[in-house]
């Protein structure tokens, strides 16, 4: 028997969305207020999450178990099994000793901290972002700048704020993929749409990303370089993304803005070098908050070149495997090996969505992808796997390593399942839905509105793409009712959600496993907060302006 979705119980929009809003605030406010862990506060917003979806909005208990095992299943893989394998890689480079080396050729480049932050968190985080997405960026360079010496709380947050600007190219280009295929709106369109509102961001990032972590001052005092990081990334993600397509945007960014970079350092030095690692101007004691490996003397003594190209092999490994990985060819090639699709019955195009949040009644789909050769996790498995034997790891000692790591990760994945599962019920359920109704009430105040839909879109499913899958029919179909270009306002749930990206508890997660500082997911939320909902207000106003005024409105294209 199909359920059809209810997003008014109440009869009034403002007061069923305030109810659905309930376990969503019941999950920040007991990570950010309570200092609750994280598996706690996740598992208060699932149970809150589950009596209001079965009592409130009449969705059969049946389908919101099974809503919710769904999504506990995706938490599992793709996310949890990039999170699993990309610390399992650390584990190895750390115990190997490269990792040391690592560092000490990254201070190399620049000894300078700020520099650092901006060659490794922005440029070639954008890089892994475009190449696989899903939580990977985060995890990689959360864990070099922890290595490098930064503060847990400066390289879970600072990571996050960087990876921002872009995230709508994601995986190469899959946000928006999926945002052509649920609105029937132009691919091409939509590209260049994006790319014609983030690049504003990705020149303003790397600035805002240096100020997050060293104060206007220190910003002001590396502006050329900043200039150059932004600028080598915003110009070829707007020539990218407009005149050839979302697929290999990020990538080509990425590699431009850290060449650029690299370069621009051989002939330019700032005056005062930043050696700093904690956030300035702020009370920032977690590096006492985590296990600190015993201190080893000090040595004056410089790698080799030979040290320093093997202590790069596994990151360069890495890299080939996650580009390889996310080639859509080598993907399906792969799922004609092994692929298994697992429909959950009392699930599987049983609930329906219905007008107004999309044109006509929609069945929802309910199959569960077991790509367990296609997974960008396995594509980090075999990189790790192949890393370690290069470090002349033996089978049963990467046997070890693995298993050290499945412990030390074990809780991280516990909570990356349960709020996946409440972001999947939340979703069935239509709870995100009313949500959406609500935004879409705000009249002419829509375009700054509409793009929040997609910060909050991000916020709740932790995936640009999910975000745009979740609300990119309702965007359309309000904008067309309000006399707006669907064109704009689909692409506004996309740029408005790479914003989101920093506090999504998934991403959260994914930052204090990186950085090792466990249970401290709340003050990393606390902290990025602010900057993720400035920078979406950024956004929205952009968005407004691009709708309304000259002539910001030229660069809008027709339907």
């Amino acid at each position: 028997m199909v359920w059809q979705q209810l997003y008014d119980p109440f009869n009034n929009i403002w007061l069923s969305s305030a109810v659905a809003a309930i376990p969503v605030v019941v999950m920040l406010v007991g990570l950010g207020f309570l200092h609750m862990k994280a598996h706690v506060a996740a598992a208060l917003g699932l149970g809150s999450a589950l009596l209001i979806a079965i009592f409130v909005f009449g969705m059969p208990a049946a389908m919101a178990g099974n809503a919710t095992l769904y999504g506990a299943m995706f938490g599992l893989l793709p996310i949890g099994w990039i999170v699993l394998n990309i610390i399992f890689l650390h584990q190895l480079t750390t115990e190997n000793g490269s990792f040391k080396v690592l560092q000490e050729s990254l201070t190399g480049i620049t000894d300078d901290r700020r520099l650092q932050l901006l060659l490794i968190a922005f440029s070639f985080g954008a890089f892994f972002e475009g190449a696989a997405g899903f939580g990977t960026p985060v995890a990689v360079t959360g864990a070099i700048l922890i290595g490098l010496g930064f503060s847990p709380l400066a390289a879970s947050g600072l990571a996050l704020i960087a990876n921002t600007a872009p995230v709508a190219y994601g995986a190469l280009g899959t946000p928006v993929i999926a945002l052509a295929a649920v609105t029937g709106l132009d691919l091409g369109h939509l590209s260049a749409m994006i790319g014609r509102q983030l690049p504003f961001f990705s020149l303003l990032v790397p600035f805002w990303l240096i100020w997050a972590f060293a104060g206007f001052r220190g910003m002001i005092q590396i502006w050329p370089a900043i200039l150059v990081t932004g600028v080598s990334f915003a110009i070829p993600q707007f020539l990218v993304s407009n005149f050839h397509g979302p697929w290999l945007v990020d990538v080509v960014a990425a590699i431009i803005s850290m060449v650029s970079l690299i370069l621009f350092l051989k002939v330019w030095k700032p005056k005062q070098v930043w050696t700093s690692t904690a956030l300035q101007g702020r009370k920032d004691d977690s590096a006492s908050q985590v296990a600190q490996e015993p201190a080893k003397a000090a040595s004056n003594v410089r790698p080799d070149r030979r040290a320093v190209i093997a202590a790069w092999v596994p990151w360069i490994v890495l890299t080939v495997f996650v580009f390889i990985w996310g080639i859509p060819d080598f993907k399906k090639w792969l799922d004609t090996i092994s692929i298994f699709k697992i429909p959950f019955t009392g699930l599987h195009n049983l609930i329906e969505k219905v007008p107004p949040v999309v044109a006509a009644p929609h069945k929802e789909a309910a199959v569960y992808t077991l790509n367990w050769l296609s997974a960008t996790g396995s594509g980090i498995f075999i990189a790790s796997i192949v890393s370690g034997l290069l470090m002349k790891f033996s089978l049963g000692q990467l046997f070890g390593v693995y298993w050290r790591t499945i412990k030390l990760v074990k809780m991280s994945l516990l909570t990356i399942v349960i709020m996946l599962g409440l972001g999947y019920l939340t979703r069935y359920s239509g709870l995100d839905a009313t949500l959406g109704l609500a935004f879409a009430n705000t009249g002419a105040l829509y375009p700054l509105f509409g793009t929040l839909l997609g910060w909050l879109g991000v916020a709740l499913t932790g995936s640009d793409t999910a975000a745009n899958v979740l609300f990119g029919g309702l965007q359309k179909v309000t904008a067309e009712q309000l006399g707006l270009n669907p064109i704009l306002m689909a692409s506004a749930n996309s740029s408005g959600g790479v914003m989101g990206k920093m506090i999504d508890a998934q991403s959260i997660v994914v930052a204090s496993t990186a950085t090792r500082w466990f249970g401290h997911e709340g003050d990393i939320l606390r902290y990025v907060f602010f900057h993720s909902i400035a920078l979406a207000v950024l956004v929205g106003l952009l968005v407004t302006l691009q709708a309304y005024v000259p002539p910001f409105t030229l660069l809008v294209p027709t339907p």
